[in-house]
């Protein structure tokens, strides 16, 4: 079964983005501008993503 985590690797703020591309499996980039166009229609993105970087556990190593 896939988890849901922050990537350790592929990350600029917090990794959420880029764990989310991994469990999508698709590119972080994608994940980057639907999250900033999702922000920008409405300014809710920016409190989803602190709420996701708070409650989206770190990548075990």
């Amino acid at each position: 079964m896939k988890k849901l985590y922050k990537s350790r690797t592929n990350r600029y703020i917090c990794g959420v983005c880029g764990g989310i591309a991994d469990y999508f499996g698709t590119d972080p980039t994608i994940i980057r501008l639907l999250w900033i166009i999702f922000s920008l229609a409405g300014g809710s993105g920016l409190i989803a993503y602190i709420i996701a970087a708070i409650i989206i556990p770190e990548e075990e190593v």
